[in-house]
C-alpha cells in the first residue's frame, strides 16, 4: 500500500499530535501531484519542503493562479515561524478543488514525541476529510515529564498516570483514542488513521505495535498505520481490524 492510500491522505488533511507532523506534511505533499501545505496554527519555516512558500492574506486567489507544486500557503511570517490561517479560510481553500490534497499542520507541540491538546486545540477546520493523530513510538518507556511530553497533565488525565511514571503502549493508545486526545474536534464523518512514527528498529516496531493493536481494540478507527517518515519508504506496516 502507498503512503496516501494508507492515510487516506487525499483532501482536506489535519496533522495532529506529537513525533512526526511536520514531516508527515512533507511526505505526502511530495506524492501528490498538487499539493497545498499550510496551517491553522504557527509552523516553522518551511520553503525548503515546498517548490515555494506563498504569503497572502488571500490563498484562495492564490491557489487559483499557483503553477508550482508543492505549494506553501500562509498569512503572516512572524520571526522564524509563519502563522496560521482560521479554520473558515483553509475549509474555503480546499473548497477550490484545485489542489489534489490540502494539508494542513493543525497544533503544536514544541518538538516533543506525545501530546494531548490543551482547550484551544487542534484548529481543525469543518469538512475535513482526513485527520492523522500522530505520536511516536520513542515515547514508550519514557517517563511522564516534559522533556519527551507536551502538556503532562492533560495526558495524565486520560491516561491516569501520574507524573515521572513509565509510558506503555496502553497510555500512548488512551491518549491517541480519546476524544480529550486524537480524536478531539473530529469533525462528523471525517476519517482518522492514527500514525505511530519513529519506527526505527524492531524495538520500535514491537512497540508501536502494541500501540496499535491496543488503538484497534478500542473500537474507534479502522487503520493505524506504523512509519518512519524520515526515510525515503516511509511506510513499514499498515494494521487493520
Amino acid at each position: 500500500m502507498e503512503l496516501v492510500d494508507a492515510l487516506a491522505a487525499d483532501g482536506l488533511v489535519c496533522v495532529v499530535g506529537a513525533g512526526g507532523k511536520k514531516t508527515t506534511l512533507w511526505r505526502l505533499a511530495a506524492r501528490h501531484d498538487r499539493a497545498v501545505v499550510t496551517a491553522t496554527v504557527r509552523i516553522p519555516i518551511f520553503d525548503r519542503h515546498v517548490a515555494r512558500v506563498e504569503v497572502t492574506k488571500d490563498p484562495v486567489d492564490a491557489v487559483g493562479e499557483a503553477d508550482a507544486w508543492p505549494l506553501g500557503l500562509v498569512p503572516e511570517r512572524e520571526d522564524d515561524r509563519y502563522l496560521g490561517y482560521d479554520t473558515e479560510t483553509v475549509a474555503a481553500l480546499a473548497e477550490t478543488d484545485v489542489p489534489d490534497a490540502v494539508l494542513v499542520k493543525a497544533d503544536g507541540a514544541r518538538m516533543r514525541e506525545f501530546k494531548a491538546p490543551d482547550d484551544a486545540e487542534p484548529q481543525v477546520p469543518a469538512g475535513t476529510d482526513t485527520v492523522l493523530p500522530v505520536a511516536s513510538a520513542h515515547v514508550v518507556g519514557k517517563p511522564l515529564t516534559a522533556e519527551h511530553v507536551h502538556r503532562v497533565e492533560r495526558v495524565a488525565a486520560i491516561t491516569d498516570l501520574s507524573p515521572g511514571e513509565e509510558i506503555r503502549p496502553e497510555h500512548v493508545a488512551a491518549v491517541v483514542t480519546s476524544p480529550e486526545g486524537g480524536l478531539k474536534d473530529v469533525p462528523p464523518g471525517a476519517t482518522v488513521v492514527p500514525v505511530i512514527n519513529k519506527v526505527d528498529d524492531a524495538t520500535d516496531e514491537a512497540a508501536a505495535r502494541r500501540i496499535a493493536a491496543a488503538i484497534l481494540d478500542a473500537g474507534t478507527v479502522d487503520r493505524v498505520a506504523l512509519t518512519r517518515m524520515i526515510a525515503d519508504d516511509p511506510l513499514v506496516a499498515v494494521l487493520e481490524r
